[in-house]
């Protein structure tokens, strides 16, 4: 599976970052750091899951 979208998948929600870092196969430190450099490398800022900033419709 595409990191990218592992990535995507938690920042949206979808997955808790322990499931985020075993699909990818690195801990959680190392996870900080990728989605660190995500984030400069796509130049958005998705809000971070359980955040409010993000409308669901519900």
């Amino acid at each position: 599976m595409d990191k990218s979208k592992v990535i995507t998948a938690y920042r949206r929600g979808f997955l808790t970052v322990r499931e985020c870092g075993q699909i990818l196969g690195i801990e959680e430190l190392q996870l900080q750091s990728l989605l660190t450099a995500e984030e400069g490398r796509t130049g958005s800022r998705l809000p971070a899951p359980g955040s409010d900033s993000l409308e669901t419709g519900s």
